[in-house]
């Protein structure tokens, strides 16, 4: 395994669509479908979950002063594409929020990656604002000699371009095509509180990422719908003692699709919940009940 780390200068580009905050949901988003993935050092995969033209729709909430508010929207759809010429899968991830919340969780991020038509990651990218801060964060894929290859550049208006070369026996994903592969295993032979690691490209770095499998819930969706649900805990470690970020309900069947997120930030909570999906390839066997 190797590193490599450089800055060059490079001319820095304006992001187009933005975001404060809204990166927490977008990482952790990608993140849950990790949990059902064992490390391998083999990339490619074959499409067990999704389907081209799959939308899924999310509402957003952040507790404030003991009050939860509704932030905004967060969509996820899924295209058949091309990138070099070649079969490939894009996804699109974009958090938008509210104008009269914005104060205090402003999100306008958009995520784009694209994978192969094999499931191996290829290109990712993430345009963000906070405040006056742009930012841009770009990762590309390669393999040689039996290792996964990143190499990864993030662009700031006024600042000197930071680039990063990453190598590594297992395969590497970014926040996008974790997703892409993960929600094709089946995690029917976890056991409760057994932890999954993983390398993930997140802009300036490869971060090892740890998740704890929870066991089974029923959780209630915002289209009135309850859900079984396997629950996975996203962990951070910070001077040996451990962390919850997040905890992620995904929905107890084929498409593996997340039902409700809760985040336990800095600065408060928040919630996504499910609203709306359609182009699924698979029906929603882990629905319970509608109410």
């Amino acid at each position: 395994m190797k590193t490599r780390k450089k800055e060059t200068k490079i001319t820095a580009m304006p992001a187009t669509i933005a975001g404060k905050r809204g990166w927490v949901f977008c990482l952790l988003a990608a993140l849950l479908f990790a949990a059902a993935m064992p490390a391998r050092a083999q990339c490619t995969a074959k499409n067990e979950a999704f389907q081209s033209g799959e939308q899924v729709v999310y509402d957003l909430y952040f507790n404030w002063k003991f009050i939860w508010k509704k932030v905004g929207l967060a969509s996820l759809t899924t295209f058949s594409s091309s990138y070099q010429s070649q079969p490939a899968y894009r996804f699109n991830l974009l958090s938008v929020g509210s104008k009269k919340t914005d104060f205090f969780f402003k999100m306008r991020d958009t995520l784009t990656c694209y994978v192969s038509d094999k499931l191996e990651p290829l290109y990712f990218r993430k345009a963000a604002e906070e405040g006056d801060r742009y930012t841009i964060d770009e990762a590309w894929f390669s393999y040689k000699d039996g290792l996964s290859h990143v190499k990864q550049r993030r662009l700031r208006p006024g600042h000197a371009p930071y680039e990063m070369e990453y190598s590594d026996s297992r395969c590497i994903f970014d926040m996008l095509s974790i997703l892409a592969q993960a929600r094709s295993y089946n995690p029917s032979n976890y056991k409760v509180g057994e932890r999954i690691r993983f390398p993930m490209a997140t802009g300036r770095r490869v971060e090892e990422q740890t998740l704890i499998y929870r066991g089974k819930e029923e959780v209630k969706a915002n289209n009135d719908t309850v859900y079984r649900c396997l629950v996975f805990s996203f962990v951070e470690y910070k001077k040996g003692k451990e962390k919850e970020v997040i905890t992620f309900f995904v929905s107890d069947d084929k498409n593996h699709l997340p039902i409700r997120l809760d985040l336990y930030l800095n600065f408060g909570s928040a919630k996504a919940f499910l609203k709306g999906v359609k182009g699924n390839r698979y029906p929603m066997s882990s629905i319970v009940r509608k109410k």
